[in-house]
């Protein structure tokens, strides 16, 4: 049986399309939501992006959009319309909600407040409890499902699966690879007495290189017992990478823009307690350590970790201040700067950001592109300049820590299954998000 060939209804003309067989200057033709092909297409209704750089759509694993039950925060619109500003096609958003996401209503329904409310592609992940522990493997197949998250140490809200008997539980119920929050809960207990009243610089103190090690450790030895895959999110030592680049078979990892931007010396001081998350911001020293192992190839992906709370909430005398930071709408400024800067390729940005999250994920249609994926692209200017100011952002929280910054490069278009969300700092006519789609869960 031939197949009737697929008329395109328009293209993308005249920019730098980065596809998996490398960088060429050629139409990239959209029909129904998907790409046709790459190539060229004369006759056809041309979207001129002559000068500028054709990406897949950049996605962000890891954000925290605070709804239900902390709206005052952040909600799924906002959020999503932040991460579209900042050139974000599709994101994974986190289970530490009020209530939590542990249970398939729960997952249903954030599925039902993001239909056509949130502005980009979206994924929720369950939560991991000691109560839900023998019931993941099948909410973690629930279509427009992410995965299961485990919190191993405390952070915002309340889940927390900390003893090995428990990670064990939850690690042999299902088959998808599990993210995890990696903080040893027992050393961070112990060592509370270390923080310092109304000294945020104190917080990596508190939460010290081994108590983000001895975590990692326990959970590669857990994951490699349960043969479970896992995903070690937001690592901010060079020892951590250092050992799960001899655990690959099990694990991949993750790192944030904000571990790879901010240092202590000059973040606690300037920042106060607007630079305390969780794991902590640490020295120059951490930062170029984890920039030596990026550069060694073993970060897989990078996610913004987008974890906001209102600036009063973050005014309070450290310890009360609550960790977490925006981050979804600077993910890609901050890192295209880096590219601008010397420090990595945009070969490599595009692997951690789109390729990378599709094939750990097992994503469905996204991450490159390829005849047959959606049409899901983030259009960049590598030749202009932007400065990060408070009127372009979108998050509740009204704030970022980069705020003042002045960055090489400009997010110009996001483009979502061929509808243009943001143009030019401009949003499209209106949401159309949809479930992301995972071959672990159809």
């Amino acid at each position: 049986m031939t197949e009737t060939p697929i008329t395109p209804e328009w293209v993308l003309s005249g920019g730098t399309v980065h596809t998996p067989s490398g960088s060429v200057q050629a139409d990239v033709a959209v029909a129904n939501g998907r790409i046709v092909g790459v190539g060229h297409y004369p006759g056809i209704r041309k979207v001129d992006v002559t000068g500028l750089d054709v990406l897949p759509g950049v996605i962000d694993s890891q954000v925290h959009f605070r709804e239900p039950g902390l709206e005052h925060k952040e909600d799924l619109e906002s959020g999503s319309r932040a991460a579209v500003l900042g050139g974000i096609t599709a994101v994974f958003e986190m289970p530490n909600t009020n209530p939590n996401t542990d249970t398939a209503d729960r997952v249903h329904d954030k599925l039902k407040r993001a239909h056509h409310r949130m502005w980009c592609d979206h994924a929720f992940y369950v939560g991991a409890t000691a109560e839900n522990a023998e019931n993941l493997a099948e909410l973690e197949r629930i279509p427009g499902t992410a995965g299961v998250k485990i919190f191993m140490g405390a952070s915002t809200g309340s889940l927390l699966v900390a003893e090995d008997e428990k990670l064990a539980r939850v690690l042999a119920s299902g088959r998808r690879r599990v993210a995890i929050h990696a903080e040893d809960e027992e050393r961070m207990n112990a060592r509370k007495d270390l923080r310092v009243e109304n000294d945020p610089s104190s917080h990596p103190v508190w939460r010290d290189d081994e108590s983000a090690m001895l975590a990692t450790r326990r959970i590669l030895r857990l994951a490699r017992e349960a043969k479970r895959p896992i995903h070690i999110l937001h690592v901010t030592t060079p020892a951590e990478l250092e050992v799960i680049s001899q655990h690959r078979d099990v694990a991949t990892c993750e790192v944030t823009p904000q571990h790879l931007t901010l240092n202590a010396e000059d973040a606690y001081p300037r920042l106060g307690s607007h630079a305390q998350m969780n794991p902590p911001i640490r020295s120059k020293a951490h930062v170029d350590g984890l920039w030596h192992w990026l550069q060694q190839g073993v970060p897989d992906v990078i996610g913004s970790d987008h974890a906001p709370h209102t600036a009063e909430e973050k005014a309070k005398p450290y310890p009360n201040s609550p960790s977490g930071m925006p981050g979804v709408q600077t993910l890609l400024p901050l890192m295209l700067n880096h590219v601008l800067e010397g420090r990595m390729t945009l070969e490599r940005l595009i692997d951690m950001t789109s390729s990378g999250v599709q094939r750990i994920f097992g994503l469905v249609g996204k991450g490159r592109i390829a005849a047959g994926y959606d049409a899901d692209f983030t259009i960049v200017d590598r030749k202009g300049n932007f400065t990060v100011t408070d009127e372009w952002l979108a998050s509740r929280c009204g704030w970022s820590p980069f705020t003042g910054m002045e960055l090489k490069g400009r997010v110009v278009g996001t483009i979502i299954r061929g509808h243009t969300a943001m143009w030019d700092g401009q949003l499209g006519e209106a949401a159309q998000g949809e479930p992301l789609r995972f071959a672990g869960a159809l």
